[in-house]
């Protein structure tokens, strides 16, 4: 069987860019059991409650729905079971700082599969209010129509 290469994707957590600022982004592998894998190869996995917690110096991975694999036996995993993410010491020693900071946390954004092997993209992020969150939407709406306008004037459509 030929290696695999390249990125493809299996979930995205849209959400999380709408209720969170995201600060700054790290890829982190995943510690995962073999009906974990076989259930994320048929593409299905939902990371919308998911977030990441610092627990002895490791980095946990809660929340993210894995179903259980429809042709497994007894040996299927929990779907919400908490997951170990693997990143460099330098990179977890950063997140246990920035975290007990306070008012930040660890959400994940992405789950892909990176040359054969099961990533995760997680965001150091500071949760919005509701107001952020309706301003940050009229600014992405006023930037649409300022391009759509843009758009008008160079193709000479102007109203």
């Amino acid at each position: 069987m030929p290696k695999e290469t390249g990125r493809k994707s299996i979930a995205q957590n849209k959400r999380a860019r709408h209720d969170y600022d995201i600060l700054d982004t790290y890829e982190a592998g995943l510690v995962l059991r073999g009906t974990e894998v076989k259930a994320l190869r048929a593409g299905r996995a939902s990371l919308v409650d998911g977030f990441a917690q610092v627990s002895d110096g490791e980095i946990w991975l809660h929340n993210v729905h894995i179903p259980e694999y429809t042709e497994g036996t007894w040996t299927n995993h929990a779907p919400r079971r908490k997951r170990k993410m693997l990143l460099h010491r330098a990179e977890i020693e950063k997140l246990i700082g920035q975290t007990q900071e306070g008012g930040l946390t660890l959400v994940p954004l992405a789950l892909y599969w990176k040359d054969g092997r099961a990533k995760i993209e997680i965001a150091l992020a500071r949760g919005r209010k509701s107001y952020d969150k309706r301003h940050a939407l009229a600014e992405r709406d006023a930037a649409r129509e300022i391009s759509r306008e843009m758009g008008r004037r160079v193709k000479g459509r102007y109203r």
